[in-house]
């Protein structure tokens, strides 16, 4: 059975952030995850963390203005220093909550740049990041999303993200693989899990359509899951969905399909 991490950032926000901790503990998570922690107080998150015996396992680099809609920098040419400065800020972070591996989102591309200048600056900067985390020992990952969902994400597909990671050539670079994203970009879910295992240090699920728990859409997570065990997955799954309802109401499925 795979193991599970609460999405902090869409799980359990019937509570406060902080409070969250708890209430992923209380449902028998021993792991999370969540977008971002640079709004918070990360000796306080630590704390929480520590209290209730959970390991963080998955944060983000910072990711532009969020609230205005930015969903990642990196490829951005006029960007490059408050990407490198956003990679110093993640390790700072990273080195207080103690979390193994941080997601870079590519970002949407800017309007009128050229497509070979997008992707050297994603380049470059994904080489500066690997080497950067290596020195802490951590992995850093990339995370193909729809255009459905984010229209003009400059990262979509598996096939990009791992032609990207080749051209790069670090060694801890490896692909944040989300269900739920590549079903609706491209579907063959368990053939590309058992082909390109190695290359995946993190999985995250969701339904499709509606982006709610598993099992209330088109995705045989049943079988997914018990795919993952016979190819030997052994990272973490994380719970990136929109509870249909309240969290706690909606957790029944890891019963029903998790076994």
């Amino acid at each position: 059975m795979p193991r599970f991490a609460a999405n902090l950032s869409m799980l359990f926000t019937e509570h406060a952030f902080l409070d969250r901790f708890e209430a992923a503990a209380r449902a028998g998570f021993r792991a999370v995850e969540f977008l971002f922690p640079y709004a918070y107080d990360v000796q306080e998150i630590c704390a929480r963390l520590r209290a209730h015996r959970l390991e963080l396992v998955l944060h983000n680099l910072p990711a532009g203005n969020w609230d205005a809609g930015e969903r990642g920098i990196a490829c951005h040419p006029d960007r490059v220093a408050e990407f490198r400065d956003g990679v110093e800020r993640a390790l700072d972070c990273a080195r207080v909550l103690g979390v193994r591996q941080l997601n870079c989102l590519a970002g949407k591309g800017p309007a009128g740049v050229d497509e070979a200048v997008l992707r050297r600056t994603l380049v470059d900067n994904l080489r500066h990041a690997a080497q950067r985390l290596r020195t802490a020992g951590l992995r850093l990952l990339v995370e193909p999303i729809n255009t459905y969902d984010i229209p003009g994400f400059y990262l979509n597909r598996t096939s990009q993200a791992l032609d990207l990671i080749d051209e790069v050539g670090a060694d801890n670079l490896y692909l944040q693989y989300d269900l739920y994203h590549a079903q609706r970009s491209e579907g063959e879910l368990a053939a590309t899990l058992q082909r390109h295992l190695p290359r995946i240090a993190h999985i995250q699920v969701a339904d499709n359509p509606g982006r709610h728990e598993p099992g209330s859409g088109e995705i045989a997570y049943g079988f997914l899951f018990e795919h993952l065990d016979r190819i030997g997955y052994d990272g973490w799954v994380g719970c990136e969905y929109k509870p249909a309802a309240t969290t706690e109401a909606g957790l029944g499925w890891m019963a029903a399909l998790a076994r």
